[in-house]
């Protein structure tokens, strides 16, 4: 599955299926908060937390792909990423996109 940000496949004849999504709502266990939270004081990466986005970004995108797969697509075009907060310790991860199908 070709999967990219631009809104258009330049020499390519294509149909638009519509839009497809993915998300997840991701958060650390109370131990791993606990440290994030010292790390936080000191200055640093926190690695934990950019761990858990990674995780979170492949599975919401996974989940767009097997949406844009039952609709026949064979790529997603325009997408695009976006997180929030959910709670204090929980993110969301959204990710977006117009399925295609060549012709």
């Amino acid at each position: 599955m070709k999967i990219v940000t631009v809104e258009s496949l330049q020499g390519c004849n294509y149909e638009e299926l519509g839009v497809v999504t993915g998300s997840t709502i991701q958060s650390k266990n109370m131990f791993t908060d606990f440290g994030q939270g010292l790390k936080g004081i000191v200055g640093g990466e926190l690695r934990g937390y950019t761990n858990m986005m990674e995780k979170a970004r492949e599975q919401a995108t996974q989940r767009m792909v097997d949406q844009a797969v039952r609709m026949g697509a064979d790529a997603i075009i325009g997408v695009r990423y976006t997180t929030s907060a959910i709670m204090q310790q929980a993110a969301e991860v959204l990710v977006y996109g117009t399925a295609v199908k060549y012709k």
